[in-house]
C-alpha cells in the first residue's frame, strides 16, 4: 500500500498535462470537473498511503520509494525518491483534501471566464509542485517543487494580468520569493560541502549527520534555510509579496496564499529539525521573527478595508504564530496550528469570495452589512470560521493558537506576551470584519450606484476600485461553492481533536519524526489552563472591543484605523523609496563601474591581448620559403645543443 504514493502527485501532473493538451476542447466545466477528480484522486492515493503507513511499527515509518536515478555526477548522487513519512503524509492530506474542496468551489466561481480551463492548468500544475515539495526525499527534489510553487504562485496572482494591478503584483510575488530562493539555495550548496549528500533520511543522510557540523556551519545552513522559509511563508521583510498577491482570484488566495504554499517554510523548518537543535541560536531567531512578524500584520489588519486583504494580513499573522511555535521547539504545535490554520482559513478566503460574488465584485467592506439574511450559508460558514480564529473555545483555532502560547511561555514570558496581544488583535480585526460584512445596515443600499462615485472612494483610499458600481441586490453563491464553505466548516469548528490529550493523537502520530525533540512543557497543568484562561479573555476582550466600535457605535471607526496601519506601516513604500532610490542609483554605479569596467574590462582586455599578440606573431609569416627553411636550421641547431648540454658532451 506504501508503494502507492508515486499515484499521489502523479495524478494531478496527468491532470495538467491532459488540459495542457485538450482543456480548451472540454471547455467549461468539464475542464475544471477533470482538475478536481486529479487532486480528489490523489487525496484518496494519501489516504491509502496512510493506511500502509499506519500498518507499520511506530518507529519504522518511513518509506522511500525511488522512481528514478536522475543525478549521478561525481560525488553527488541525487534520485527522484519520495519519501513517505509522518510529516511528508500529513501534508499529502491536508493539500489534497483542502486543495479538492477548493477545485470544487472554483468550477462555480470561475464559471463564465474566457480562460476558465487555463485556470485549471494552474491549479493542477501548482498541486503537483506542491506534492514534489513535501514529498520529496531530498533537499534538491524539495527545491524543485518549491520553484515550481513559486512559478505557479506568478502565472495565478497575475492570472487577471489585463489588470496593471495583478500583473505588477506577480512579478512582485515572483522577485521577491527570489530573495528567499537564493537563500535556500546557498544552503544547499553548503550542506553539501559538508556532508556530501542532500537526502534526507538513512544512515547517510543530512538528518542523521548534521550532528558532525561544526557550529559555525550548522547555524549558516539553518539561517539560509531561513531566508528560505522568511520568502516563501512570507515573514518579516519578504512579507510583502503577499497581501498584493489577493489580485488573483478568490480561489487562489485560498489554495496558495492561505493554505498550502505559504506553509512551505514552515514544513521546510520542521523537516529540518534536528539541524535546528545541533544550531540553537537559528531557533531564537526564528522564534523572534515569528513573533515580531505575527503582531506586525495583525496591526496592519486592523484597519483594512477590502475584505481579501484583511485575511492577507491574518495570514502573515499566523504564520508568524507557527514560526514562533518553530523557534520555541513546539515542532508539533507549529504543525497542529498549520492544519487548523488550513481549515479555517480556507473557509474564510472562501467565504469572502462567496461575499465577493454575491455582492457583484464588490471587496470594499464599508459598502457591505446586513449580509448574513440574503447570503446564510456564506454568513453562517463564515461565522464559524471567525470564531475558529479568534481562539473562541471549543472550535480548531484554539487548540492550537494555545498550545504555542504554553509552549512560548515556557521559552519566554515576554514572547507569550506578544503572542497574546496578537491573539487579542486577532479577536478584534475578525469581529470587525464580520460586523461590517454581515451585521449591522445594510450599507449596500446606500452606496452611490455610479462609476465616478467607486472611483472616487478609491482615489480617496488610495486603493483600486474593486467594484464600478454597487450590487442591487446582493444574493447566495451556487451550490458548487457553498458545499465546500460547509465541508470546511465542520473541519474548522472540530479540527482541534486532532491533538487532544489521552488519546491518539497527532504528537503521538508526528513523534517517528520529532523523536526526543518533542517540546515538553516545563509548566504545571494548572499554569497551563490558568494561560489558556488568560489567551481565552483577551478573545472575548477582542471581540467587545468590536462589538461597541462596529456594531454600538460607542466611537468613531475611524479613530480605530489610522492611516499608518492601513498603510502596513509604510514598510512598503519605504522599501518602494529604497530601491527606487539609493537602489537605483547604486544599480547604475555598480553597472557602470563594475560590470562596465570590471567584469567587461577583464573581457575586452583578453580579447586584446590576444588580437595584439597576434598582430605581433603575424610578422615573422612572410610566405618566404628561404625564411622558414632557415628558422628550421635554426631550430635544429638549438635543439642539438640543448641535448649536447643535458648529456654532457660539451
Amino acid at each position: 500500500m506504501l508503494s502507492a504514493v508515486w499515484l499521489i502527485p502523479a495524478l494531478p501532473l496527468l491532470g495538467f498535462i491532459v488540459l495542457l493538451a485538450w482543456g480548451r476542447k472540454l471547455g467549461e466545466p468539464a475542464a475544471g470537473w477533470l482538475a478536481t477528480l486529479m487532486v480528489a484522486g490523489s487525496f484518496v492515493a494519501g489516504l491509502v498511503t496512510l493506511v500502509g503507513l499506519l500498518g507499520e511499527d511506530q518507529h519504522h515509518r518511513q518509506f522511500a520509494f525511488t522512481v528514478f536515478e536522475w543525478l549521478p555526477v561525481g560525488g553527488l548522487s541525487v534520485d527522484m525518491g519520495l519519501l513517505v513519512d509522518p510529516l511528508s503524509i500529513t501534508m499529502v492530506l491536508f493539500v489534497t483534501g483542502v486543495g479538492s474542496l477548493i477545485h470544487l468551489y472554483s468550477i462555480g466561481y470561475m464559471h463564465g471566464d474566457p480562460r476558465f480551463h487555463t485556470f485549471f492548468v494552474y491549479l493542477n500544475l501548482f498541486a503537483f509542485s506542491m506534492l514534489m515539495l513535501v514529498l520529496g526525499d531530498n533537499l534538491l527534489i524539495t527545491f524543485l517543487g518549491w520553484e515550481g510553487v513559486g512559478a505557479c504562485s506568478y502565472l495565478l496572482v497575475s492570472f487577471w494580468f489585463e489588470r496593471n494591478s495583478a500583473a505588477v503584483a506577480g512579478k512582485k510575488a515572483f522577485v521577491t520569493n527570489r530573495v528567499g530562493d537564493w537563500g535556500f539555495m546557498v544552503a544547499m550548496f553548503l550542506t553539501f560541502a559538508s556532508l556530501g549528500t542532500l537526502t534526507y533520511a538513512g544512515e547517510g543522510g543530512v538528518l542523521e549527520n548534521v550532528g558532525s557540523l561544526s557550529e559555525t556551519t550548522a547555524l549558516a545552513i539553518a539561517l539560509l534555510l531561513f531566508v528560505g522559509a522568511a520568502g516563501k511563508s512570507a515573514q518579516l521583510p519578504l512579507y510583502v509579496w503577499l497581501p498584493d498577491a489577493m489580485e488573483g482570484p478568490t480561489p487562489v488566495s485560498a489554495l496558495i496564499h492561505a493554505a498550502t504554499m505559504v506553509t512551505s517554510g514552515v514544513y521546510l523548518m520542521a523537516r529540518m529539525n534536528p539541524l535546528l537543535d545541533v544550531a540553537g541560536e537559528a531557533l531564537t531567531v526564528i522564534a523572534i521573527v515569528g513573533a515580531a512578524t505575527a503582531f506586525f500584520a495583525a496591526t496592519c489588519a486592523v484597519a483594512q478595508r477590502d475584505i481579501k486583504k484583511v485575511l492577507a494580513y491574518s495570514t502573515i499573522s499566523q504564520l508568524g504564530y507557527m514560526f514562533l511555535a518553530v523557534g520555541v521547539g513546539a515542532y508539533v504545535a507549529a504543525i497542529f496550528h498549520m492544519i487548523t490554520h488550513a481549515f479555517f482559513k480556507a473557509l474564510l478566503f472562501l467565504g469572502a469570495g462567496s461575499v465577493i460574488h454575491g455582492m457583484h465584485d464588490e471587496q470594499d467592506m464599508r459598502r457591505m452589512g446586513a449580509l448574513r439574511k440574503l447570503m446564510p450559508v456564506t454568513a453562517a460558514t463564515f461565522i464559524v470560521g471567525w470564531l475558529a480564529i479568534a481562539g473562541v473555545p471549543p472550535f480548531s483555532g484554539f487548540w492550537s493558537k494555545d498550545e504555542i502560547l504554553a509552549a512560548a511561555w515556557d521559552f519566554s514570558p515576554l514572547l507569550w506576551f506578544v503572542g497574546v496581544v496578537t491573539a487579542l488583535l486577532t479577536a478584534y480585526y475578525m469581529s470587525r470584519q464580520v460586523f461590517l460584512v454581515f451585521y449591522g445596515q445594510p450599507r449596500w443600499k446606500e452606496a452611490g450606484a455610479g462609476e465616478s462615485t467607486g472611483q472616487a472612494l478609491a482615489e480617496a483610499d488610495h486603493e483600486p476600485a474593486a467594484a464600478t458600481h454597487a450590487p442591487s441586490t446582493p444574493h447566495e453563491s451556487p451550490p458548487l461553492m457553498t458545499v465546500p464553505l460547509v465541508v470546511l466548516a465542520v473541519l474548522a469548528a472540530v479540527g482541534g481533536v486532532l491533538n487532544l490529550p489521552e488519546v491518539y493523537t497527532l504528537e503521538h502520530f508526528l513523534e517517528p519524526v520529532f523523536e526526543d525533540r518533542l517540546h515538553a512543557l516545563g509548566i504545571t497543568g494548572w499554569m497551563q489552563i490558568t494561560l489558556a484562561g488568560i489567551t481565552g479573555i483577551g478573545a472575548i476582550v477582542g471581540i467587545l472591543v468590536a462589538r461597541a466600535i462596529y456594531l454600538r457605535h460607542t466611537q468613531p471607526a475611524e479613530r480605530f484605523e489610522p492611516e499608518l496601519l492601513r498603510r502596513a506601516w509604510r514598510f512598503d513604500e519605504a522599501l518602494a523609496a529604497f530601491f527606487d532610490g539609493p537602489g537605483r542609483a547604486f544599480s547604475s554605479f555598480a553597472s557602470r563601474v563594475f560590470d562596465g569596467r570590471v567584469i567587461d574590462g577583464a573581457v575586452n582586455g583578453v580579447a586584446t591581448l590576444v588580437r595584439e599578440g597576434g598582430s605581433r606573431l603575424r610578422v615573422t609569416q612572410t610566405g618566404y620559403i628561404r625564411n622558414y627553411a632557415l628558422g628550421m636550421a635554426a631550430g635544429a641547431v638549438l635543439l642539438l645543443g640543448f641535448f649536447a648540454l643535458r648529456t654532457g658532451l660539451v
